[in-house]
């Protein structure tokens, strides 16, 4: 068994056997906490508990007008940065074929030059939130091991990805093995490291903001705050 080998094989059936399990005892073990009866009346007009938390999740999309001159900059790397990830890991030829081995699932694929750009979009997004945290006082001060630790292991996939990147998609489906077989293997392994570490640090926020702001939405419609 080659390196290559490894990685699309036991390599990859642990990590994801370690992402789905991990982030559902997190989840869970988060679902079962106790909850503390609310014994106020809900304020006339309140609207039922879940549009409570759908309205608290879209008005998160975006700060607040108060806050938006602060935070107008980090605000668009964020969403420059997930909708890089997003075309990336969606919309690459090679991806969608990765997803299909696994689930069966496919769908067509962007060109190669829209991957290109989404990626260099993501890494130069990674570069700014890093220098971000690193040159305000406030983010060095707040930020620990789990978030530099977060922050590469986000960030080596894209540039392993970009070193496998350097013919077009179709000739890496055809002759991924061959021609790339120790980058591609480095890439996986990236990925999967990514898988392991998702459930135990800052990355499970994927999951959890749904959550947290669904819940501060129920306080809020509940005492009639718009939140």
């Amino acid at each position: 068994m080659d390196l290559l080998e490894f990685a699309r094989g036991p390599a990859l059936y642990v990590s994801l056997a370690v992402f789905v399990l991990g982030t559902a005892w997190r989840l869970g073990g988060i679902l079962m906490l106790p909850r503390f009866r609310d014994l106020s009346p809900a304020r006339e007009g309140a609207p039922p508990r879940w549009l409570g938390a759908l309205r608290a999740n879209v008005r998160a999309m975006w700060p607040r007008r108060a806050f938006r001159r602060a935070t107008h900059a980090a605000t668009l790397n964020g969403y420059a940065f997930h909708v890089g990830l997003a075309v990336v890991f969606f919309g690459y030829a090679p991806h969608i074929a990765f997803v299909q081995r696994l689930t069966g699932l496919s769908w067509p694929a962007f060109p190669d030059a829209v991957m290109y750009v989404a990626a260099v979009i993501s890494i130069v997004a990674l570069l700014i939130a890093l220098a971000m945290r690193l040159t305000d006082p406030v983010r060095r001060m707040i930020s620990n091991a789990d978030d530099m630790i977060t922050w590469t292991i986000t960030f080596l996939p894209f540039v392993t990805g970009m070193a496998v990147a350097g013919e077009p998609s179709a000739t890496i489906l055809a002759r991924d093995h061959v021609i790339y077989g120790g980058p591609l293997a480095v890439h996986l392994l990236s990925l999967e490291l990514l898988l392991l570490w998702f459930p135990f640090g800052k990355l499970m926020h994927a999951v959890l903001f749904v959550f947290s702001r669904g819940a501060t939405g129920i306080r809020f419609s509940h005492r009639g705050v718009e939140s």
